[in-house]
């Protein structure tokens, strides 16, 4: 199905009812088109929150991500060659406990987002639904990442900080860790445990929303909603 793209030219004008010149020419041409700007916010809302509920329920489970190779944690950099030595040595199941442990804590921190993710859907505007028009196949998701990964970051990490206290491996890790970061060998973000745990079950959250928003912009009958079929579908 042939997809009409949308175009705004970028300015501080304001003219008419006191809009900025960009959204009232955005207006018009989606509703010359058939398409209001409030079906337009209305269809993207819809499309943040469904991505953002199947996303937390694909990975805020049991194996959502240690079963998933797409947003599977491994160890950082150098650790992660690191420890096929380790497994040479017979020392593998302490790492597969560490790796498990990883991302265990990925999946009990994930479902955490979800109230904060469905209210960024609802509190859009007509000025972010102008920008997610505008962007390409994963501007949904960018418009996510830039409202919550800040506050979810805040949330997740006392998550994850409690479900890896109990590995033996995971102090080990942050000794080593930030000794490899003094040498250059690893990334000071990647130092510490749980914030690496914390920045990839990030990665890895909105990586799936993106796929979300990816099929529905791909088959938006598909996705079994009017609205998405009128805004995605043109």
């Amino acid at each position: 199905m042939q997809r009409r793209q949308f175009t705004v030219r970028s300015t501080g004008a304001v003219i008419g009812w006191g809009l900025p010149l960009g959204l009232s020419l955005w207006t018009g041409t989606v509703q010359a088109q058939g398409l209001s700007s409030t079906d337009a916010a209305s269809g993207i809302r819809v499309a943040l929150e469904r991505g953002a509920v199947a996303a937390v329920a694909a990975l805020g489970r049991q194996g959502g991500f240690l079963d998933d190779p797409r947003v599977r944690i491994p160890l950082p950099g150098f650790l992660n060659d690191a420890a096929k030595l380790l497994k040479a040595t017979g020392q593998g199941a302490k790492v597969d406990e560490l790796v498990t442990a990883m991302n265990r804590a990925a999946e009990r921190a994930v479902p955490e987002a979800r109230q904060m993710l469905v209210a960024a859907a609802k509190g859009i505007t007509a000025q972010d639904a102008v920008a997610i028009v505008r962007g390409g196949n994963t501007s949904v998701t960018d418009y996510f990442s830039s409202k919550t990964r800040e506050p979810l970051g805040a949330q997740f990490l006392p998550i994850v900080t409690q479900a890896t206290q109990k590995v033996d491996l995971a102090e080990r890790y942050n000794a080593v860790a930030g000794q490899a970061a003094g040498l250059g060998l690893l990334k000071r973000k990647d130092a510490n445990l749980q914030t690496y745990i914390t920045g990839k079950a990030l990665d890895g959250l909105y990586f799936m929303i993106g796929e979300e928003e990816k099929k529905i912009r791909r088959d938006p009958v598909g996705a079994g909603s009017d609205i998405l079929r009128k805004v995605f579908g043109r």
